[in-house]
């Protein structure tokens, strides 16, 4: 007999999600299931999953259930489990919103980067969403990345997940970026990294492409946009948290733009916008097909 099982389609600044609910955490994704998903030609599309769970019901996020009743168990479009997305916590956030699970102002998400504190602007005021993306961590040492004859020295910026933030005269340096950047040393990234390539646009205002390990090139990457506005700060002789005063950037992705605001106490809040395009359902035969 077949079943079905509902999906939502959302975006945030065009890096987008296949949105599955599922509050008890009854649905299996194994990696194979989440590519299939994601697949733009034979499945539904996305740049990765956002799996839609309780926090007491997941085993990942039950130590933070009484700090965020959900928890986004993000998934890479290749399957792999991410510790954060950007984007897709305020995707999530939209979602939870759309489904009548949370209304305006402040809530908390979980996720594999601990807890976000999000809030959702009334639609008056352009009903963006703002969301507290924690503190940038700078490991030490040298980093370098390349595509093809081209060579950038990197910042390293950890945002619960692994950046390397390069400063390039035009972004069409960085190539197609079909396949991953290199970068060294290798023992900078054990389990791979974001890599995003960044010009200037004009005073506190960048623009940037990235990689994302496991999707290759995104529209937009939310914890990318924090990376490079740290970057940026740094670069230009600028940290709060030792003059004391906020400081913010305009950060334009392929797919929109993000205003990254970085406090004295060394938090990060990243504000944008967040859709819901679509809903429906698929049936299980084809999953189970779609699956090698």
């Amino acid at each position: 007999m077949s079943t079905r099982t509902a999906f939502l389609k959302g975006h945030g600044t065009e890096n987008d999600f296949v949105i599955i609910p599922d509050p008890d955490n009854a649905i299996e994704l194994p990696p194979a299931a989440v590519a299939a998903l994601c697949d733009r030609r034979a499945g539904i599309g996305g740049d990765g999953v956002l799996h839609v769970v309780r926090s007491a019901a997941h085993p990942d996020a039950r130590h933070l259930a009484d700090r965020a009743e959900w928890f986004m168990d993000y998934r890479n479009g290749d399957g792999s489990i991410a510790e954060m997305c950007g984007n897709g916590v305020r995707v999530f956030a939209r979602y939870l919103q759309h489904a009548g699970h949370v209304g305006e102002g402040d809530l908390a998400v979980a996720t594999r980067g601990g807890v976000k504190t999000v809030h959702i602007a009334k639609a008056e005021a352009g009903g963006e969403i703002t969301v507290g993306m924690g503190k940038a961590l700078l490991p030490e040492g040298d980093v370098t990345v390349s595509v093809a004859d081209h060579q950038w020295p990197a910042l390293n910026v950890n945002m619960g997940n692994p950046h390397a933030v390069a400063f390039v005269d035009d972004l069409s340096e960085a190539g197609t970026l079909y396949e991953p950047p290199l970068f060294r040393p290798a023992s900078a990234y054990p389990h791979g990294v974001n890599v995003e390539f960044v010009v200037d646009r004009g005073p506190r205002h960048v623009a940037m492409r990235v990689h994302e390990r496991g999707a290759g090139e995104t529209r937009s990457c939310g914890t990318g946009t924090c990376a490079v506005a740290v970057a940026a700060a740094r670069r230009d002789g600028v940290d709060p948290a030792v003059t004391g005063a906020p400081v913010t950037y305009t950060v334009d992705v392929p797919g929109g733009r993000l205003v990254i605001t970085e406090r004295p106490d060394s938090e990060i809040e990243m504000t944008g916008p967040a859709v819901i395009v679509a809903e429906g359902e698929f049936v299980s035969e084809w999953l189970e097909t779609a699956i090698p």
